[in-house]
């Protein structure tokens, strides 16, 4: 069997932001998959996904802080049209990715014990965001 929808993820300042049950609230069909895949693929370029720590909050802000030092704002780029953050974000998506492959077991992500799904949301407004999930299994 094969699931696809839209999921809408609400709008996060800048920052890494745990999303796993943000997304598995949406996914109707979940719980119906015995075993199988869920592909997430975030639709924007200026933001991104990945899948680390779940637990202790301070691990997004030091990955936060790591990005603003290894791309700034302030470098002179000479893509700017939409504000200095613009730029960046594009290589933070590039760096992080904007899609996940997951196992599913009877109805539930098969994530390690520490692991939870993020949003790196790399502008400073950059509004809510869409994630199509397609979801395989029997």
């Amino acid at each position: 069997m094969w699931y696809q929808q839209t999921l809408t993820l609400k709008a996060q300042p800048r920052g890494f932001h745990l999303v796993t049950d943000e997304i598995v609230s949406q996914l109707t069909s979940l719980s119906a998959v015995r075993r199988g895949l869920l592909h997430l693929l975030l639709q924007h370029t200026s933001a991104s996904l990945t899948l680390n720590e779940n637990c202790d909050p301070t691990v997004r802000t030091d990955m936060e802080n790591h990005f603003l030092r290894q791309v700034p704002e302030s470098a002179p780029y000479q893509h700017d049209y939409e504000g200095a953050d613009d730029m960046p974000a594009h290589i933070k998506s590039s760096l992080l990715g904007t899609s996940l492959l997951l196992p599913v077991g009877h109805g539930t992500l098969l994530l390690g014990t520490w692991q939870g799904i993020w949003l790196g949301e790399h502008r400073n407004r950059g509004g809510g965001r869409r994630i199509v999930a397609t979801l395989q299994g029997e």
